[in-house]
């Protein structure tokens, strides 16, 4: 997990914490005497990728730094039915507290891991790196970029604080690309911030105005057919990276792709998931 994702995974964990078990975990309360131990596994029900190992050992320190973690397998592990993630062992009433918690970030990062990896596996032999987007969860997103990286995917920006994209609501609003290039140039200059540049395109005259207004780091090719691509990619002629985006699906990822972009970014790899079956149980 990269160093400045893990404030984000730890109030994400507070929160998660507050919401769950609120003045106290009654159920477990109520019938589990407070200092018996007791054992349990992170039980696999599904094939798919694995995700979220390091987050739920996070949880479990959290609660209980004495619970003991003995971790059988990484994350980004292909996984199957009856596989055995880790074993936790400690207070009972510490293990039931946390159940749920990482049981759904877990479940939720794994299954942005296993579809991200089919994706990933459609562009096999091609250059095309496939990308997530600000699709996702609030509060939530972090926890996808990790399942993306461990699905074999690559972040775009983290949010709006850490790279320029120029979409079309900014475009229209400045006044054109000719406008708005320059004048985030300017703005960036003036803050002193050294981020990436990214332009949404409608057409290839957009593409000639990018130029036109000085360029930029990557071109985003917004809703081109594959025979448009072709044609932009020429366009560009690698004076940036190129992007595709918009009416790109599983059934035409790979087309895309062949057009000679460099990336590809799908909504879907955070927002049209199903959570992959797992569960803790007694052992």
């Amino acid at each position: 997990m990269k160093e400045e994702y893990i404030p984000f995974v730890d109030e994400l964990i507070e929160l998660a914490i507050r919401e769950d078990i609120g003045d106290g975990d009654h159920s477990s309360l109520a019938c589990i005497p407070h200092d018996q131990r007791g054992r349990m596994k992170l039980l696999v029900k599904q094939d798919g990728i694995l995700a979220g190992v390091e987050v739920a050992r996070r949880v479990l320190r959290r609660l209980d730094p004495e619970v003991k973690f003995e971790q059988l397998l990484e994350d980004g592990t292909r996984i199957k039915p009856g596989d055995i993630a880790f074993y936790v062992e400690g207070r009972l009433i510490s293990l039931l507290q946390a159940e749920r918690i990482l049981l759904n970030i877990m479940q939720r990062m794994s299954g942005v891991a296993t579809q991200t990896a089919v994706y990933v596996k459609e562009l096999e032999g091609l250059k095309t790196k496939v990308l997530d987007t600000r699709k996702t969860t609030p509060g939530m997103r972090v926890l996808d970029k990790i399942a993306v990286k461990l699905g074999g995917g690559e972040n775009h920006r983290m949010g709006l604080f850490d790279m320029v994209i120029l979409k079309d609501n900014h475009i229209d609003f400045a006044g054109g690309i000719l406008k708005a290039i320059p004048l985030t140039r300017e703005y960036l200059k003036e803050k002193g911030k050294d981020i990436p540049i990214e332009v949404e395109v409608r057409s290839l005259d957009d593409i000639r105005d990018v130029f036109a207004a000085g360029g930029c780091d990557r071109i985003m090719l917004d809703n081109f057919t594959p025979e448009l691509t072709r044609e932009a990619v020429k366009l560009i002629g690698g004076r940036a990276e190129i992007e595709s985006s918009g009416g790109i699906t599983l059934k035409n990822l790979r087309e895309y792709a062949e057009c000679g972009v460099d990336f590809i970014s799908v909504g879907a790899l955070t927002h049209q998931i199903k959570s992959l079956d797992l569960s803790l149980k007694a052992c």
